[in-house]
């Protein structure tokens, strides 16, 4: 059923009050397919778990909440399990299936806000693990000729923060599954990533299982990353830079012990949330919009902020970053 002039604030992590001009909750394919016979005239506008996104104004499209539920043991052997989970399943409770049926591979990517839907369209990543490194392939509803179409990994040319869904197929499809290839056993443990191993150390965990890395990945996160429910936000803002291995030079000569990870022989990339903390925006605040207090990676929405307000912000603190150290930080949030 469609509905008018309906309120987005509880459909989006930053809690910004936005209407949808018109909005649908879909919660199975044969749902989308009606929902995408009868409208003929709105442009459309899909959303998933509201995690990544940033609303400015209203939207004047056809809003598609897809919600589409279910997690499915497609295929499984001594040494792999392929796992599909429809678009609208929670991503954290997805992770922690896996986890409960002692799949390895997505215990970096715990407690990552958003729905399984986003994943792939984003390439989410955290700890050193993208989804790329564990997607078999995802299937896609094409909009143009309501055909359900299956993308392999290689199909969807994931690099950092990007696949194909953002780029030249951007608004063409909506995903309604991802399917993951997981290990039974030997699993392959990502801990020299960030604070990994520390945290590990402080759970006095010697020999770690992938659910003691999922553990320290949460404890990580909740000291430092705020709880949308409690204070609107999407997770890191902006992407790491990855910067030429001249430029670190550059900066290190001011900042020696600026921290910077390998990506290959010409690239390394900077946390962007050190270089926004080093120019002094770690807590800061302007009437509602803010930079989180525990990490500067993070915008908040104290409660009343608008969009605009944030989206000022986030402009205010690329200028600064550059200015500081000719570096361009780019925006992960997809601002509308």
């Amino acid at each position: 059923m469609i509905k008018n002039n309906y309120s987005l604030k509880a459909y989006n992590t930053f809690g910004i009050e936005a209407k949808a001009r018109a909005f649908a909750e879909v919660t199975s394919l044969s749902e989308l397919e009606t929902v995408m016979r009868n409208n003929t005239q709105l442009p459309l506008f899909i959303l998933g778990g509201g995690s990544n996104m940033l609303l400015t104004k209203d939207v004047d499209a056809l809003v598609l909440y897809i919600n589409i539920k279910g997690i499915e043991i497609v295929e499984s052997n001594a040494d792999f399990t392929v796992v599909e989970a429809k678009a609208g399943e929670n991503w954290h409770d997805f992770v922690q299936f896996t986890l409960q049926n002692n799949l390895g591979g997505l215990e970096n990517l715990s407690l990552i806000p958003g729905n399984v839907g986003t994943t792939p369209i984003q390439n989410i990543g955290a700890y050193g693990v993208e989804i790329k490194d564990s997607m078999l392939y995802c299937k896609a509803y094409e909009i143009a000729t309501g055909n359900v179409v299956t993308f392999t990994n290689e199909m969807c040319e994931f690099s950092y923060r990007e696949s194909i869904f953002k780029g030249a197929l951007k608004d063409k499809y909506i995903i309604i599954s991802v399917a993951f290839k997981l290990t039974n056993k030997n699993h392959v443990l990502h801990t020299g990533y960030g604070v990994i191993e520390q945290e590990l150390e402080k759970m006095q965990v010697k020999n770690p299982t992938i659910l003691d890395v999922s553990r320290a990945v949460i404890a990580i996160r909740e000291s430092k990353l705020p709880n949308p429910k409690e204070i609107g936000n999407s997770g890191s803002f902006f992407k790491n830079p990855m910067v030429e291995k001249s430029v670190l030079e550059r900066v290190q000569q001011n900042y020696p012990n600026v921290p910077f990870y390998v990506v290959n022989d010409d690239l390394v990339k900077i946390p962007a949330g050190w270089l926004i903390e080093t120019t002094g925006y770690k807590g800061f605040r302007r009437g509602d919009a803010g930079v989180h207090t525990k990490q500067a990676l993070v915008i908040v929405n104290y409660g009343a902020a608008t969009g605009k307000e944030l989206v000022d912000l986030s402009e205010e603190i690329q200028r600064e970053v550059f200015a500081k150290f000719g570096i361009a930080i780019e925006a992960e949030v997809n601002i509308i």
